[in-house]
């Protein structure tokens, strides 16, 4: 059963991912939440673990997928502006984590933010 699951998205809070399991169960598509518990007893364990894991069956990803792109919220800059891809120009970019080392996985919040384009996976890093 589990290699037939596919992890949609991570999601920091349990709020954020109830609204796209919603909307993808409401769809006819059967969701399953990892580490939503864990998360709902331990908030401040969310970065550690990386988050809530938003998992389909195999065999409706691509439809999910294209669901979850249509309402997902992106990144954006300190004025409320969709951050920009400096390669691709897309304005589909995610807060992206990479926690490779030690310090950064014990202390997740002292890790710089980096941004992620969905288009074309380049990593940039927050401008500050």
């Amino acid at each position: 059963m589990g290699k037939d699951l596919v992890t949609i998205g991570s999601f920091e809070f349990l709020a954020d991912v109830q609204i796209i399991k919603g909307k993808l169960e409401s769809e006819g598509i059967e969701v399953t939440l990892k580490d939503a518990n864990t998360v709902g007893v331990e908030p401040f364990a969310s970065n550690a673990i990386g988050g809530i894991k938003l998992m389909v069956h195999r065999y409706d990803e691509a439809v999910a997928r294209e669901i979850y792109n249509e309402i997902r919220n992106y990144a954006t800059d300190d004025d409320g502006n969709l951050i920009v891809c400096p390669i691709c120009g897309a304005r589909k970019s995610e807060v992206y984590y990479a926690r490779k080392t030690l310090m950064y996985k014990l202390f997740p919040f002292l890790e710089p933010k980096k941004y992620k384009c969905t288009n074309c996976n380049f990593l940039s890093k927050a401008k500050r």
